[in-house]
């Protein structure tokens, strides 16, 4: 995992600045012990001879920038650079520790590919040797394993049309930037995956945490998805050729069963309620321009049922009905309400401003971080009253409805009309989406108590997207379009 840190830093540019920061972790190992455990920090800084800091999620650099999610690996924003800024490519990548296993000493054991691994989601599944081992890969569509010594490592990218942010030329610059590949070679890709069309396939020189190592790559797609192969090891000989060819051609699609039911029709109204919630659908790898998401298969719909039974308690739609009519008549802004007026009868309004930090760090526990937060958080409420937060709410209850009519508790039209009073009552509340966004991203710092850095910067990032619904006027007039 260290040297993974190494190899991504190595994105920056050589020179550049880095965003100063409150120094959380001192040193690699600590920050290699949380991201092992799975107890990832707020934010967490490398050295600063590495020429960038980590904070809050992200790596960022003056002409690219990182970020970090816990759940869906690395995404990237390309050439944020003066006027000349390019639109922005989304990339969700891995972390790739195979890879830096890949580049150890030695040559790895090439056996026979005979044993089947499958990505998490069973969509697709690769043969290899006995002795290889599956490793998490970050995406629950992607493989990842090393034979048992750690010597040759294998990655399998699956990113699926109409829904996920990426294609072939996202994939391979990825691969080419992650993996530090030099030296590319263009093979006769024909044949190399059955089932696969549009092949390219390369020989390359891989070059992670400063070893160098030799790779393997194919790219291709079928009607359902784009597909990236990287095969990484010290030395490629002719005998181990044979073997990667031989993982290559076994490689299986299982696609889910895709529904007969047509996509709801969009519309600028669809849109803008898209828009309220568009950070979190884009952070989960969903489409803002697509009702619901994504196009129903019934992999996604019993995924999507699981997510609501889980983190909702949702699990039919009686339970769907209550738990969305609690949100919109009282949600957490009724809670913090509730908590700045206890924080007013104590006597918070009357400290001056530049007091109010001590105040509430002497009088209820809290240390400085959480101090500063609350000390925001009534100052809004001051101004605004339960619409500090109020944005937090609606975007989950217009959010929630799309969902339901994506697992088919509500039928659309139903859906889209319990979605448009809320979007009525939103866009009355707020002046502008960064209005909205301000409210949101508090409402969002009072729930996860932590800051709301990344999704802002993922505001931020949509803001500039040709197709993104923050380019709709906050007050078009919303009418029921379907």
């Amino acid at each position: 995992m260290v040297a993974l840190r190494r190899e991504v830093l190595r994105l920056a540019p050589v020179g550049a600045s880095p965003r100063t920061s409150k120094t959380c972790f001192a040193s690699l190992s600590h920050t290699e012990k949380c991201l092992k455990s799975g107890i990832f920090p707020h934010r967490f800084e490398l050295p600063y001879s590495s020429g960038v800091e980590i904070f809050a999620g992200e790596i960022v650099g003056f002409s690219r920038q990182i970020f970090f999610g816990q759940k869906k690996g690395w995404l990237f924003n390309w050439d944020r650079t003066g006027d000349a800024m390019k639109s922005e490519k989304r990339i969700w990548t891995v972390i790739l520790v195979i890879f830096v296993a890949a580049m150890a000493a030695g040559c790895g054991g090439k056996g026979i590919p005979e044993k089947q691994f499958y990505s998490a989601d069973g969509s697709v599944s690769i043969l290899l040797a006995e002795d290889w081992r599956q490793k998490d890969a970050g995406m629950d569509n992607w493989i990842g394993a090393s034979n048992r010594n750690g010597q040759d490592g294998v990655m399998v990218l699956q990113s699926v049309k109409g829904r996920e942010l990426f294609g072939l030329e996202d994939m391979q610059e990825a691969v080419k930037t992650v993996c530090r590949v030099s030296e590319l070679e263009k093979l006769d890709g024909a044949g190399a995956v059955p089932g696969l069309t549009g092949l390219e396939a390369y020989r390359c020189k891989l070059d992670m945490e400063n070893i160098d190592g030799e790779g393997y790559l194919v790219y291709g797609e079928t009607d359902y998805a784009y597909y990236a192969i990287v095969y990484a090891a010290k030395s490629i000989d002719e005998d181990k050729m044979g073997y990667i060819r031989g993982v290559c051609a076994s490689l299986q699609e299982n696609a889910p069963e895709e529904l007969d039911r047509p996509m709801v029709e969009m519309t600028d109204t669809i849109l803008w309620m898209n828009g309220t919630h568009a950070v979190l659908t884009s952070l989960n790898g969903m489409s803002y321009l697509i009702f619901g998401g994504a196009e129903a298969n019934m992999a996604s719909i019993e995924a999507d049922k699981n997510m609501l039974s889980r983190q909702w308690g949702i699990t039919d739609r009686a339970s769907a009905d209550e738990k969305w009519n609690r949100l919109v008549s009282r949600g957490h802004r009724g809670k913090f309400a509730e908590e700045m007026e206890r924080l007013e009868a104590d006597g918070l309004g009357g400290v001056p401003e530049e007091e109010r930090e001590s105040f509430l760090c002497e009088n209820y526990g809290m240390d400085e971080t959480e101090a500063e937060r609350y000390k925001r958080f009534y100052e809004a409420y001051e101004e605004k009253g339960q619409d500090a937060i109020a944005a937090w709410d609606y975007s989950r209850a217009i959010m929630l409805m799309s969902s339901f009519y994506y697992v088919g508790y509500y039928e659309a039209e139903e859906a889209l009309d319990k979605s448009l009073e809320i979007a009525l009552i939103t866009q009355k509340a707020f002046d502008s989406w960064d209005d909205f966004t301000d409210s949101y991203m508090m409402g969002y710092e009072y729930w996860a108590e932590e800051g709301s850095d990344f999704r802002r910067m993922v505001y931020e990032m949509l803001l500039e997207e040709p197709d993104s619904p923050y380019r709709l006027d906050w007050n078009i007039k919303l009418k029921k379009s379907w």
